[in-house]
């Protein structure tokens, strides 16, 4: 079991900066790949950020891609969500997901068997 603990989500005005951080406990040790997802009001859950922790491969998801900056640090077991150029269509619910398992498609939230509880991201124009 890996429990998942979001922070950092705020208001800020467009083209500000913000930094997630999401504290994992439990299974620390076998998390193979972390991410980050969101979820804006009636819109479906979508991919942001994912870093794999052995070689520290990152993806991206277009749309954030050159904005955002996904990173960990294995001492804290933490993974960071650095978002800058901020629009308001970020604005969102940002979710931290984890796995154990090996997995291919980063991308996808049902590879995934952990997740937080979410923090609120509202980008003002």
């Amino acid at each position: 079991q890996v429990q998942l603990v979001e922070s950092g989500g705020a208001l800020v005005q467009a083209g500000g900066s913000l930094r997630l951080s999401c504290a994992a406990s439990g299974r620390t040790s076998s998390t193979y790949a972390m991410a980050w997802f969101r979820q804006a009001p009636g819109k479906e859950r979508a991919f942001v950020a994912a870093i794999r922790w052995s070689g520290g491969t990152t993806r991206y998801a277009d749309s954030v891609q050159d904005r955002f900056t996904i990173s960990g640090d294995n001492a804290k077991n933490t993974v960071y969500l650095e978002m800058s150029s901020l629009k308001p269509e970020d604005t969102a619910v940002y979710y931290c997901a984890a796995t154990l398992s090996q997995v291919f498609f980063l991308h996808d939230p049902g590879r995934y068997a952990y997740w937080g509880q979410g923090t609120q991201v509202t980008v003002s124009s």
